[in-house]
């Protein structure tokens, strides 16, 4: 278009030369219907009010992304984006300010010399993301009272009307007086009219983030449940309507995707040497089997499945990553299997002190999902000992891979907050004539992320049906499954990931700009079905996806 234009220009003194002015007036006239200027854009809020919009979130909607909260995530959050379709003609949104952080790199930690650092990037020549040099966070110097984005990265569900997330610094620079305000009483302050609320991520992603070490960090149903019907209740009867979302399958990011199981490369004399290593380990397996088999030790049971499960074996190519799975009886126990074999003459004092970290070992399958932190870990020498290689010939701990079983505790908690979320939203609904809009963005990511509708349908609702709600999403994420990996957008496949073509920032959690506004578009489109609105969309390809360097 640009050249065209040029060319156009070009010719313009030509053609008033040559023809006559009649000819030329008649040429223009065809010219201007042949390419028409764009109509102005323009929308429609239906029965919306969207004079007063605030949000209420964690990091995902403060434009926390690349692992920081900096000015230009911020700019691209998912209430920025819709703020910006909202202030549309027609459309009738007003101003909407957030706490800018002042930060072109933000703060993500600290150096091993405590120099502070910042978001990451995507390093082309590395494949890998590096971090930017930082700043440390600076109190919100603008006008408090003037807010519309009142989400922190961090908060949990259960936060939202605590002046105890004085704490956490990204709310304590904005709050209107910090260790008495709340998140809530500040957005309730601000007069809305109309608000978006997505908050309940963080309430499993702790646990879920560090390995499922943790299980205090996993919110319980009923504080869940407590703290999501008086928040979402203020709002309602502040007299705003909103939007309300459900939580995505956290276990789909790239985060716990980016590091595969068999993370472990080896050649075959690595493999030989790691084989012999771990022989007395395995021939104390066997031994356990034979023992338990004997009867000699009553209430002693180690089947063939506990053996295989555990056995160590490694070959030339990819391997598993050797992990420890708390879900595992302690074989090293005081008084545990190996104490029993040592008792029994089976081994030797020796023998028995080799076996101790490996009480709760076993090689990782596909149905674990090491944490991204992994890999700049797997591998490294422990205690300095060159012998001794984390994943390898010693267990990776347990807060770098969510195993298995904690998978399924993941899996079932979100869908239990998600189920709480549709049933109190109904509530209020019931309650107050249907102020608040369901969002459910949980297809889009099963799309996103390839899944067969049958593995969307279980991934979505484990009760099989059980429960309505859960049910009704799970139907839903299972006609938006089509297998394919990514999603397209205006002919683009973009993939679930940090790629130059992903939508996912370089931390493996949070969206990218394109991102947000693929997720913006999903509450646009549910508020036009549902409050008869014409909101324009975001176009998604306009904006950036992961900033890289070489």
């Amino acid at each position: 278009m640009k050249k065209y234009k040029i060319l156009l220009i070009a010719l313009l003194p030509i053609l008033f030369v040559t023809f006559s002015c009649d000819e030329d007036k008649d040429l223009l006239a065809e010219l201007e219907a042949q390419n028409p200027l764009p109509e102005p854009v323009t929308g429609d809020a239906g029965s919306l009010s969207l004079t007063k919009y605030v949000a209420i979130g964690n990091s995902t909607t403060a434009g926390f992304m690349d692992g920081a909260l900096y000015s230009d995530g911020q700019q691209q959050s998912i209430p920025a984006l819709l703020a910006q379709q909202f202030q549309i003609e027609g459309v009738g949104g007003g101003v909407f300010q957030q706490p800018d952080i002042n930060s072109a790199n933000g703060f993500s930690g600290v150096d091993g010399e405590g120099n502070p650092l910042g978001r990451l990037v995507l390093s082309l020549s590395q494949q890998r993301p590096v971090p930017t040099p930082g700043e440390l966070p600076s109190a919100f110097s603008g006008d408090k009272a003037a807010l519309n984005n009142f989400s922190v990265p961090g908060m949990r569900i259960v936060d939202v009307n605590d002046p105890g997330l004085v704490s956490n610094g990204l709310y304590a620079r904005f709050a209107s007086n910090p260790g008495t305000s709340t998140v809530l009483g500040d957005a309730l302050a601000a007069s809305p009219t109309f608000f978006t609320y997505w908050l309940g991520n963080n309430d499993i992603l702790g646990y879920a983030a560090g390995g499922g070490a943790d299980e205090s960090l996993i919110t319980s149903q009923a504080d869940f449940q407590n703290a999501l019907a008086t928040s979402l209740g203020g709002l309602v009867q502040s007299g705003a309507q909103g939007v309300v979302m459900t939580l995505p399958p956290l276990v789909l990011l790239p985060y716990f995707r980016a590091v595969p199981y068999n993370a472990i490369a080896l050649d075959t004399d690595q493999a030989s040497q790691l084989n012999s290593a771990f022989t007395s380990f395995n021939l104390a397996l066997v031994g356990l089997n034979q023992l338990s088999q004997s009867g000699l030790v009553p209430g002693l049971v180690v089947t063939a499945d506990d053996v295989a499960q555990r056995t160590v074996q490694y070959t030339a190519g990819p391997n598993p990553i050797l992990m420890q799975d708390d879900a595992l009886t302690d074989y090293s126990r005081p008084g545990g299997e190996f104490d029993i074999m040592l008792g029994a003459g089976f081994i030797t004092p020796a023998q028995r002190a080799a076996l101790d970290p490996f009480g709760q070992s076993r090689p990782a399958t596909a149905d674990d999902l090491p944490t991204l932190i992994a890999a700049s870990s797997l591998g490294s020498q422990v205690g300095g000992n060159p012998q001794a290689l984390l994943g390898i010939s010693v267990p990776a701990p347990d807060n770098l891979i969510l195993s298995a079983s904690e998978v399924q505790t993941v899996v079932g908690t979100r869908a239990t907050y998600n189920a709480t979320i549709a049933g109190v939203v109904a509530q209020l609904n019931q309650a107050s004539g249907g102020a608040i809009t369901l969002v459910d963005v949980q297809p889009a990511f099963v799309d996103l992320f390839g899944l067969s509708p049958a593995l969307a349908s279980f991934l979505i609702d484990p009760s099989s049906g059980a429960n309505p709600f859960l049910a009704s999403m799970g139907q839903a994420a299972a006609a938006a499954a089509d297998g394919q990996l990514g999603i397209e957008v205006q002919g683009v496949n973009l993939r679930p990931d940090f790629a130059p073509n992903g939508v996912f920032s370089t931390d493996g959690i949070h969206p990218n700009p394109r991102g947000n506004a693929i997720i913006a578009n999903i509450i646009i489109d549910a508020l036009n079905a549902s409050k008869d609105a014409n909101i324009p969309s975001i176009n998604v390809l306009a904006l950036r996806s992961v900033i890289t360097t070489n």
